[in-house]
C-alpha cells in the first residue's frame, strides 16, 4: 500500500463525497511518538483491504487543512490521529497509541 498525500481542500472534499471507506492519518513531522506511531500502523496495514485509500496529512506543513478535517468531520485536532471515514462521516477516531490497523478493521467488518 502506498500513501496519498493530502495536500488540498479539494481533496478533502472529494473525500466527503466518496462512498466507502476512506482513512486518514495526521501526522507530526516533529514529534517523536507521531513518529513511532506511524511505523507501527505501516508494519501492519497490509491487513487492510487493498483498495481502501490512505490519505497521509503532514500537519505542520498544512496546518490548515488539518483544521478542515477537525471542522468538516467534528473532531478535535490530534497529532498523531487516524480516522476512519465512511460515506463522508467520520466513524472511527483515534490517536496517540490508539491507532491502530486492527481498530479499523473491527470497525469496517
Amino acid at each position: 500500500m502506498n500513501w496519498i498525500p493530502l495536500e488540498s481542500a479539494d481533496q478533502i472534499d472529494a473525500i466527503k463525497q466518496t462512498q466507502g471507506y476512506s482513512l486518514i492519518f495526521k501526522h507530526s513531522t516533529r514529534c517523536s511518538i507521531s513518529m513511532m506511531v506511524k511505523k507501527r500502523f505501516e508494519f501492519d496495514w497490509d491487513k487492510l483491504p487493498d483498495n481502501l485509500p490512505l490519505y497521509f496529512l503532514d500537519l505542520i506543513k498544512y496546518r490548515d487543512l488539518s483544521n478542515k478535517i477537525a471542522a468538516d468531520f467534528q473532531v478535535y485536532h490530534e497529532s498523531p490521529q487516524l480516522l476512519l471515514i465512511k460515506d463522508g462521516e467520520c466513524t472511527l477516531d483515534l490517536s496517540h497509541g490508539e491507532v491502530s490497523v486492527e481498530e479499523a478493521m473491527l470497525v469496517m467488518s
